[in-house]
C-alpha cells in the first residue's frame, strides 16, 4: 500500500521546556504577541500565470490523489459497518494522539521518545483568520473560505468550545498560498509568529512537494494551554487534499497532536485511508475538551476520567 506522510506536524512553544507534541521547532509565546489582521486588497490572483514549478505541483498534486484513491485510500466518510470502534478503541487512541509526541523537541524528523507528556487544548475562544495568496485563484478561495466557515462551526459543535471564523481578532491563522507566494507566506509568518525561525522564503521554496500543509500551535512558556496558531496549506493540492488538510490541520491545532497506526477510522493516522474527520475523531474532539480534563493534566491523572468517558458513551460504533 502506498504511504505519503500527508501532513507536516510543527508544534511551537510550551517550550523552552520541550512540553508539547510534534515538536520540530520550539519556542516560547511572548505574551505582547498575538497574530495581527491582515489586509484584505488582494491582487486579482485569475490574471496571474503560475510559474513552472507551481504548475508542476498541481499535477504532481491530481496524480498522486488518483493513486490514493484507485487504492480505496482518501476515503470521505466518516466510517461505517466496516470500521467498528469500540470504547476500548478510544480510550487507547485518545491516549495516543492527544499524550504522546511525534517528533522529538528541537529534533527534526526524529522520532520522540515514548514518553507521555501533558494535555495540551484551548481555553480561550479560537479565532480563525483564513489568508489567501495573492496567487490563489478566486474560485480556490471562495470555496476554501466556505469550507473552513463550515468546519468550524462542526468544530464548535463537536468540542462545545468557541471556534469561529473571524479575521478581525484572529488567533488561529490559516495561509492557503501557492509556491509562488514564498515571499508573502514568510512574511506572515514572521508577524504571526515571530519566534519561528525557519519561516524563510528559503524555508517555503525549499519544502519537500511531500509536506502539502502543516500547522504551528504556540502557548506561553510553563504553559499548557495554546495561544496562537498557524497553519499553511499549500494552494496547489486538489480541493480534496486542501479539505483533508484543513480537517487535520484545524483538529491538530486544538489539541490532539500525534499520530497513531491504530487509530481507525481516523485522519490521526497516517495511512491515508482517510481524508476527513470520522466519527471516531469527533470523539477524541469531543473528550479532548470535556470540562473534567485540565490542560497541564499527566496521563495518570487523566487516563481514569478519560476512560469513564468513554465508557459511558451511547455505545460501540
Amino acid at each position: 500500500m502506498l504511504r505519503v506522510h500527508r501532513v507536516w506536524r510543527i508544534m511551537l512553544g510550551l517550550a523552552a521546556t520541550g512540553l508539547v507534541a510534534g515538536c520540530l521547532a520550539s519556542t516560547a509565546l511572548d505574551p505582547s504577541t498575538k497574530p495581527q489582521a491582515r489586509p484584505a486588497d488582494l491582487a486579482d490572483a485569475d490574471d496571474v500565470q503560475p510559474s513552472a514549478t507551481s504548475e508542476a505541483l498541481t499535477l504532481y498534486y491530481a496524480r498522486l490523489q488518483n493513486d490514493l484513491q484507485a487504492q480505496d485510500l482518501m476515503r470521505t466518510g466518516g466510517g461505517g459497518v466496516d470500521t467498528p470502534f469500540s470504547d476500548t478503541d478510544l480510550r487507547r487512541n485518545f491516549e495516543r494522539i492527544a499524550f504522546y509526541n511525534e517528533y522529538q523537541n528541537n529534533g527534526g524528523l526524529s522520532p520522540a521518545d515514548d514518553v507521555p507528556g501533558r494535555l495540551r487544548k484551548w481555553r480561550v475562544p479560537v479565532r480563525i483568520g483564513v489568508e489567501f495568496g495573492a496567487r490563489v485563484p478566486k474560485d480556490i478561495q471562495t470555496r476554501d473560505l466556505t469550507s473552513i466557515k463550515s468546519y468550524a462551526a462542526r468544530l464548535s459543535r463537536v468540542t462545545g468550545h468557541p471556534i469561529s471564523v473571524n479575521n478581525s481578532d484572529a488567533n488561529f491563522i490559516v495561509m492557503i498560498m501557492s509556491a509562488d507566494d514564498a515571499e508573502e507566506a514568510s512574511a506572515r509568518t514572521k508577524e504571526i509568529l515571530p519566534s519561528f525561525q525557519r519561516g524563510s522564503p528559503g524555508f517555503y521554496r525549499r519544502l519537500p512537494r511531500a509536506i502539502r500543509c502543516f500547522v504551528i500551535a504556540a502557548g506561553l512558556e510553563d504553559n499548557y494551554e495554546y495561544q496562537a496558531a498557524l497553519s499553511y496549506i499549500r494552494s496547489e493540492n486538489t480541493a480534496l487534499q486542501r479539505l483533508a488538510c484543513i480537517h487535520e490541520e484545524l483538529a491538530q491545532g486544538l489539541g490532539l497532536a500525534n499520530d497513531s497506526p491504530r487509530a481507525r477510522p481516523s485522519i490521526f493516522n497516517d495511512d491515508e485511508e482517510f481524508a476527513l474527520l470520522t466519527t471516531h475523531d469527533e470523539e477524541l474532539l469531543r473528550t479532548l475538551y470535556n470540562p473534567s480534563l485540565k490542560t497541564g493534566m499527566s496521563l495518570e491523572e487523566a487516563r481514569p476520567i478519560f476512560s469513564r468517558i468513554f465508557a459511558n458513551r451511547s455505545g460501540p460504533s
